[in-house]
């Protein structure tokens, strides 16, 4: 039975690193001792080394154990066997990149399906859908396939962010860029403003947090769905 949470972020305005959903986290992580970790999205070009040890700081307030997943010898061999794994945000595409690099596509969704805690923040979370096209990422590296693990039946959008008035930048917005993916493919995307989520229990998809969702479907008006919404149908 799967068994995720895909948030938006990892830190929100005013808030320490995963400290908005700790507590949450704590009861998500409760039948595991130790988490690994894929620090593979390297935020601001940080090393693995420096963004493990990020995540090894904040766990151990909940008494959880972190293991980088650049430390083992199989990294393939180590997500067959952990008990949780956390995949932390920064670039989507380097992320990808390396997930095809170390041959992970197929143990990652493997062991997602059959149940193993996944949490993913920011492009942790991009790589849950059917694909990364709707990420708000530079594309600094180029990724094998855009294809990604495909353990929802959507794409996401994490920080997605409403048009601000009077706002100098006169560019395209967030729905405008989705908008413009629709003119392509037709899956359904998930707009995860700040602080929102998705939690995954088996058949169960459900959005968290304390602000609306926006849900955008193939040759439909965009619309808003409130926290504790299933959304077990959008496919």
């Amino acid at each position: 039975m799967k068994k995720l949470i895909i948030a938006s972020t990892s830190t929100i305005h005013g808030s320490g690193y995963l400290e908005y959903i700790l507590e949450h986290l704590a009861c998500f992580f409760k039948d595991c001792k130790t988490i690994t970790f894929i620090p593979y999205a390297r935020p601001s070009g940080i090393s693995h080394n420096e963004y493990t040890e990020k995540a090894r700081q904040v766990f151990q307030k909940i008494n959880k154990s972190v293991i980088g997943l650049h430390e083992y010898d199989s990294p393939a061999e180590a997500i067959k066997k952990a008990e949780a794994i956390f995949t932390g945000g920064g670039n989507t595409f380097v992320l990808l990149n390396q997930l095809y690099k170390n041959n992970l596509i197929d143990p990652l969704r493997n062991v997602i399906e059959n149940g193993t805690p996944y949490l993913g923040t920011s492009a942790g979370s991009n790589i849950c859908g059917l694909t990364i096209n709707t990420t708000n990422d530079m594309p600094i590296v180029y990724p094998p396939s855009f294809k990604a693990l495909s353990v929802v039946p959507f794409n996401i959008n994490p920080h997605y962010l409403d048009p601000y008035p009077n706002n100098k930048h006169m560019g395209e917005t967030r729905e405008t860029r989705i908008k413009e993916f629709h003119n392509f493919n037709t899956q359904p995307v998930i707009g995860l403003r700040e602080g929102n989520w998705i939690e995954v229990n088996g058949n169960e998809v459900i959005l968290k947090g304390k602000e609306l969702t926006r849900v955008f479907e193939y040759c439909k008006a965009p619309y808003e769905l409130e926290p504790e919404t299933s959304i077990n149908k959008l496919k």
